[in-house]
């Protein structure tokens, strides 16, 4: 299966996303924050760093479960960042 290249606005707002995620993550580890979600390190800072644009929803979701933030604060906060 070939996948379609992403567009720069796609690649944006996954910079935008992680940059979000970045902050809402604060003063917490990564390796501790990846492990409550559920997924690895590496997936978490490819996604902080926007090497990871488009995340499954089920990845954000559990990255804002452990965060504390509800899926309807983190869309705001997409919204707000013009995601």
């Amino acid at each position: 299966m070939v996948r379609t290249p992403l567009t720069p606005e796609e690649h944006e707002r996954g910079e935008r996303l992680g940059r979000l995620l970045r902050e809402a993550r604060g003063e917490r580890s990564m390796t501790e924050v990846a492990a409550e979600a559920g997924i690895s390190a590496e997936t978490l800072r490819k996604i902080e760093t926007g090497r990871a644009p488009t995340p499954a929803f089920f990845t954000v979701a559990a990255l804002a479960r452990a965060l504390g933030l509800s899926m309807d604060e983190l869309a705001g906060l997409c919204v707000l960042a013009g995601v």
